[in-house]
């Protein structure tokens, strides 16, 4: 469907969504869960197709993004049941103010409405985006990557039969199946239609709708992410957080790009840490005092390389001379995602997250956490990493607005 056609549905969907009640809209869901597992064996045909199409053109890495198993099916279904059981964002009121002339102001929370998603080669973010929006009472326009394209249709026919079988509008979960670059600068260009438009992907994606949007753009994605072992750390701890949140998932967003050692640690830390990390295969690039203490497990860092979210198992290191340092590197080089300190010294460690500028900043964990899920907020329509609106792991909560709700007695101004 051309995006055009599919706005136009998806609006008149998000008009009906907006006054589904708690039940209805939790009724929807779990019919939506059942279709995904009663269509198992066609997603994976599907998405079989797209991994054949896509295994010569995209890295192995990126491969495990765009790859479903029947776990992962079964772990979409779970999601969809888990955002079922959460409590309704719409309706609550945040506040009531009486006013001294007697008007009662409530401030509730409402549907944001129509919201576009265009997002790379992750099919699991057709089924979490549609929970989301449905149960916060929007409609979501979908537009994934062409490597994707048959898991995506096939993963979107299950969730549209689901709320079908609940009377509600299937089009409130549409797909643009034209993966042309000119269909994305369509999306970008739907003011009036799209009350919002979320990225999911790399960061040039990012980029590219910032810019060129001309509807409202919430920031997400882009994680060039840093774990920080300071002076004062723990390496029995230090070391497994480091490689795993480089190596556990190295596609995604919240895994560690760059790896910051003190340099009263690094002579100890860094032969142990190189030497882990290159089993798991990861290339290793670092500054000179990098160099001088692993020599030849690494190669050099260009100033490029600071800056750069790899998704892929290569990681930069530097050794810094203190907390502050750091946190400059960080905050001149990151994305504003995910960062992380391992430190025995906890003002230390309170410091660097007053220094540090990013939405997530962990002490003594892996920036690996950086999820709906592990959050507790049942999923995630992507990690904002801007300020505005919302920042960090977006649940339901944040796919939605306010309206003012003002009550009086026949008070005039």
């Amino acid at each position: 469907m051309r995006v055009r056609e599919a706005a136009a549905l998806a609006k008149a969907a998000s008009r009906e969504m907006r006054l589904a009640h708690t039940a209805e809209k939790n009724a929807a869901l779990e019919a939506m869960a059942s279709a995904v597992e009663s269509a198992e064996g066609e997603i994976l045909t599907a998405n079989a197709q797209d991994i054949a199409s896509a295994k010569d053109s995209i890295a192995k890495v990126m491969l495990d993004r765009l790859s479903l198993t029947p776990a992962r099916v079964s772990a979409m279904a779970a999601g969809l049941r888990e955002i079922a059981a959460l409590p309704d964002p719409i309706g609550a009121v945040d506040r009531v103010i009486t006013r001294p002339n007697g008007l009662k102001i409530a401030q509730t929370r409402v549907p944001l409405g129509l919201i576009g998603i265009i997002c790379e080669s992750r099919p699991n973010v057709t089924a979490d985006a549609a929970a989301l929006c449905v149960k916060a009472g929007s409609a979501v326009l979908l537009r994934g990557g062409k490597e994707a394209l048959q898991s995506n249709i096939a993963i979107t026919k299950a969730l549209r039969s689901g709320l079908a079988a609940r009377n509600l509008p299937p089009d409130a979960v549409a797909l643009v199946t034209d993966t042309a670059r000119e269909s994305a600068r369509e999306m970008m260009e739907l003011s009036g239609v799209l009350d919002v438009l979320i990225p999911r992907g790399g960061a040039a994606l990012i980029r590219t709708v910032a810019e060129n949007a001309r509807v409202p753009v919430i920031a997400t994605g882009a994680g060039v992410c840093h774990v920080y072992v300071d002076a004062e750390a723990d390496m029995d701890m230090a070391l497994p957080i480091a490689v795993t949140a480089k190596c556990s998932r190295p596609s995604v967003c919240n895994a560690c790009e760059t790896l910051l050692v003190h340099a009263a640690i690094a002579p100890l830390f860094l032969p142990s840490a190189a030497q882990e990390l290159t089993r798991h295969g990861v290339e290793l690039r670092g500054c000179e005092k990098t160099l001088a203490i692993i020599g030849g497990k690494a190669v050099p860092a260009s100033e490029e390389d600071w800056a750069t979210e790899y998704n892929d198992l290569i990681l930069s290191v530097r050794v810094v001379a203190s907390a502050s340092e750091a946190a400059e590197h960080i905050n001149r080089y990151g994305t504003g995602h995910s960062e992380a300190i391992v430190t025995k010294n906890i003002a230390t460690a309170r410091r660097f997250c007053e220094w540090v500028d990013s939405a997530c900043v962990y002490i003594n964990a892996s920036t690996r956490f950086t999820d709906g899920g592990e959050f507790g907020f049942g999923g995630e329509i992507g990690i904002s990493t801007q300020k505005l609106h919302a920042r960090g792991p977006m649940g339901l909560e944040h796919l939605t607005s306010v309206k003012y709700i003002i009550e009086g007695e026949g008070q005039t101004r």
